[in-house]
This record gives C-alpha cells, structure tokens and sequence, in this order.
C-alpha cells in the first residue's frame, strides 16, 4: 500500500495551493476512482493504473472544491441542499450541514420533495449538493425540473446529465467522502467569512466519516453497493 501511494504521489500532476496536502489527500484515496471510465469524466482522469484503476487529477479536485464553496457560500443556508442516497455518504452530509446550517437529505430521496409544493416537507432550494450522481438521480431529476443548479460529486463512471458543476472525485470511499465534505465545510465557512482564510472547523476528519460500527451488520461486511 505504501509503494502504491508513492507511485501515485510521483504521477499526480503538481498541483498549487492545496486546501489539504497531498499525502492526506491521497491517503483518504479521494484520486482513486474505478474501473470504468465515461467520457464525461474522461477529462479529470490523469492516469489509468496497472491494476486497471482510473486515478483522478487530484489539481483539479482541489480547484472545483474551491469554486463550489465559493458558489454555496453566496446562498442562504436554509436554501442549500446536501443529498446523499448513498450510506458512506451520511455522516458527511449530515456533518456539512451541521457546519454550515444547510440542509440535509439523507437516505431515500421522496419524490416530490422539490418539484411538488404539496409535498409536506416541500423544500425551495437555490443549490443541491449531490454525492453520487447514479445513486441522487431523483434530487437531480427534480432540481433539473425547476431550474435549480446542481453541484455533484462525480466519479470516473458517472455521467454529467443534469449535473451543472461537476468535484472529479472518489465518492465511494467512506474516508474519501469525509474529506472531501470536510473540506467543502471549511470553505464554504471561509467564503462567507465566518473563517479567516487559515481558519479551521471546531470538527475533524473523523467526525466526518461514517463508521462501521453504526452501519446494519450486512452492509458494513459486504461494503456498498
């Protein structure tokens, strides 16, 4: 594992003015993407591994992290949107938006819940943050229909429909997915200025990540899907 980090530290791009560094970053794996590649996502690709792994511009997640932030920043809080169908994906949103005061929407997204002002929890987000967008189809689906902009995590085997901002990043990984909320939480913060721009958050990485412990005993053994 260590002689692969080194490989993969010596074929990332240099990359300027990372919010985190580069041996923290690769060690949460947030470069490490999958076997399939889109050609949506072909442009964010750096490399393919000998084991047939795709590995992401870790630069440019860098730099989409911080124009997102910048973005979210603008908007009222109660009117941002973190979805995450995804469970590795819980306790990062749920963390960012404790954070940052926006809103959470974890597990199953109800239909409706955007695009139907007789849902009773109807919401009228300005943004919406998505994790996965395979497994947020329906947030996406729903923003899409009234004009809200969509920001995505997107893998090298996701597709951009819909998707108004793409994070080239491993949105799979439960310590990748931790950072990289982390790291949207922080900035978000110092875009508002309620940090100074070497500020950081009260929580850490940890506080971030989804654990096992609290995951049904047949997800946490098999992994997600």
């Amino acid at each position: 594992m260590e002689s692969q980090d080194i490989e993969d530290r010596e074929a990332i791009p240099r990359a300027e003015n990372l919010l985190l560094s580069l041996e923290e970053l690769l060690a949460a794996g947030l470069h490490i993407g999958t076997r399939i590649k889109t050609v949506d996502m072909e442009k964010y690709i750096f490399r393919v591994r000998p084991d047939g792994l795709f590995i992401l511009n870790i630069g440019e997640t860098n730099e989409k992290i911080r124009i997102a932030a910048r973005f979210m920043g603008r908007f009222d809080p109660g009117r941002v949107l973190a979805v995450s169908s995804r469970l590795y994906g819980k306790t990062p949103v749920e963390k960012f938006a404790e954070i940052t005061r926006t809103v959470p929407i974890v597990g199953r997204f109800m239909p409706g819940l955007i695009s139907n002002p007789l849902q009773p929890h109807h919401a009228e987000p300005q943004v919406v943050l998505v994790t996965d967008p395979r497994a947020d189809w329906q947030a996406i689906k729903e923003a899409t229909s009234v004009g809200v902009p969509v920001i995505a995590l997107c893998d090298t085997d996701n597709v951009f429909s819909g998707v108004d901002f793409v994070i080239p990043v491993n949105n799979k990984g439960r310590r990748a997915l931790a950072v990289v909320y982390w790291l949207l939480a922080r900035q978000v913060l110092r875009e508002r200025g309620e940090l100074p721009q070497d500020g950081t958050i009260p929580l850490t990485v940890d506080d971030f990540e989804t654990k096992l412990a609290a995951m049904p005993m047949g997800r946490a053994s098999g992994g997600e899907a």
